[in-house]
C-alpha cells in the first residue's frame, strides 16, 4: 500500500494544524499507540504546527517513513513549506530495549537539545542520542523522510511500548487507550521553548550512510 492509498482508506484522519514554524508529527498514528496523544499534547502546550495520520482500529499499515510523500499530501506539503524545523514521533518494541528512546533525525544539534530535555524529565530511561548507536533501521536520516525535508531538517523520537502507555489486548482483556507518560511531551515543549528554528545556518549530520527510514 502506498502513502496516497492509505490516505484514501476508510476511517484514515489526515490531520493539518498550522501554528508556528517548528513542527510536530505523528504519521504513524494508531498504528504506533500514544504517538498521536504525544503529538497533540506537545503542539497543544507550544503551539508549534501539527501533522498527523491516524489509523483505525481495524487497519495496521506500516509506510515507511521515506514512502510518505509530500507529492500524495497537499497537507503534508503545505505543511513541510510551513515549518522550518521538526520532531517526529513513533512508537516501537523491541525485546531488549524497553526503557531505550531512540533520538535520531538529520538535525543533530536538536538531537541533543531534546535529549538533553528527555534526560531531565524522563530519569528512569535510557536516552540515545549519539546515532551511531541507535538501529540503522531507526535513525531517520533518510533524505525522504519528512522529519528531514524542512529547511533545518529534524529530529525522528522513537518510543517504546510503556513509555507511551501502550496496552495491547489479550485474552482475559481488550486493549485499553493508551496513557503516554507526560514527561515525553513536558522534553518536547522544552525543546521546542528553547530553540530557535532560525538560528542555525546548516544542518549537523552523523556520516553514517541513511537507512530506508
Amino acid at each position: 500500500m502506498s502513502f496516497l492509498e492509505l490516505l484514501q482508506s476508510p476511517g484514515v484522519e489526515e490531520v493539518l494544524e498550522v501554528g508556528s514554524a517548528f513542527g510536530i508529527m505523528a504519521f504513524h498514528g494508531g498504528l504506533e499507540a500514544g504517538t498521536v496523544e504525544v503529538a497533540r499534547e506537545a503542539a497543544a502546550a507550544t503551539g508549534a504546527s501539527l501533522y498527523m495520520v491516524v489509523q483505525p482500529a481495524d487497519l495496521h499499515w506500516h509506510v515507511p517513513s521515506h514512502r510518505v510523500d509530500a507529492a500524495e499530501s497537499p497537507a503534508l506539503a503545505r505543511f513541510l513549506e510551513h515549518v522550518d524545523v521538526a520532531i517526529a514521533i513513533h512508537g516501537y518494541g523491541r525485546r531488549g530495549r524497553p526503557v531505550d528512546l531512540l533520538v535520531g533525525g538529520a538535525n543533530r544539534t536538536l538531537a541533543e537539545i531534546l535529549g538533553q530535555h528527555l534526560r531531565s524529565h524522563l530519569p528512569g530511561y535510557k536516552v540515545i542520542d549519539d546515532v551511531d548507536r541507535v538501529p540503522p533501521e531507526m535513525r531517520g536520516l533518510h533524505p525522504d523522510n519528512p522529519v528531514n525535508r524542512p529547511a533545518h531538517g529534524g529530529v525522528q523520537l522513537e518510543l517504546p511500548p510503556r513509555i507511551r502507555g501502550s496496552w495491547p489486548a489479550t485474552p482475559t482483556s481488550p486493549a485499553r487507550p493508551p496513557t503516554p507518560h507526560p514527561g515525553i511531551a513536558a522534553a518536547i515543549a522544552a525543546t521546542i521553548g528553547g530553540y530557535s528554528a532560525s538560528a542555525p545556518t546548516s544542518v549537523s549530520t552523523s556520516n553514517v550512510p541513511p537507512a530506508r527510514q
